[in-house]
């Protein structure tokens, strides 16, 4: 069972905020941003070879901020589960915009998948299915961030190096890489296939 009502959570904060980066929960536009650098850091430095997946891409402000920086992959899909993300995603970027279930449905495959935030409300369960899919369905490895330390919260998902440790253990990953030196309480994480 989810954490919280994703649709609600959601909902709820783009009819307060609109679609900015608190319209998305983020604390504000500089904390997405410092994110969205982190894992930016963590691709590969030429990116126009390569396939991006955006899983939880919200509004699809990770594919603004690559633009911004000059630094588009060759493609870019955007999926998320709610249709209202579906909908300014497709708007604000211009890319392919899908709808699915990350943990659950089958994902396209692409050279790497990334994702920014959406891990923060998921059951630890949820955690597990969600990166277990976007790293199956990635040709070289998945990128995320999580809310980093040991808390209990009834709302958000907090995640150590031991847990994240175990689940690259389960999945075989070849190659693992933190990055946590840009935000309190919060982790970058790359799973890489070889």
């Amino acid at each position: 069972m989810p954490r919280i009502d994703n649709e609600k959570f959601y909902t709820s904060a783009i009819k307060m905020h609109g679609t900015s980066a608190k319209g998305v929960n983020w604390a504000s536009k500089k904390n997405q941003q410092l994110r969205f650098k982190a894992i930016l850091e963590l691709l590969p430095q030429k990116l126009d070879t390569f396939s991006i997946a955006d899983a939880g891409c919200g509004f699809g402000d990770f594919y603004l901020y690559m633009s911004k920086k000059k630094s588009l992959p060759k493609e870019y899909i955007g999926i998320d589960s709610l249709v209202d993300m579906y909908s300014i995603a497709s708007e604000k970027t211009g890319c392919e915009i899908i709808i699915a279930d990350i943990c659950r449905d089958e994902l396209p495959i692409k050279d790497y998948y990334v994702c920014s935030g959406a891990l923060n409300v998921l059951t630890p369960f949820e955690t597990y299915q969600f990166i277990q899919n976007c790293y199956n369905s990635s040709k070289y490895g998945f990128i995320f961030n999580v809310l980093y330390g040991e808390k209990e919260s009834g709302t958000y998902n907090y995640m150590s190096k031991t847990k994240i440790a175990k689940i690259a253990k389960d999945l075989d990953v070849k190659n693992i890489n933190f990055i946590n030196n840009y935000l309190d309480n919060d982790i970058s994480v790359i799973f890489l296939k070889n």
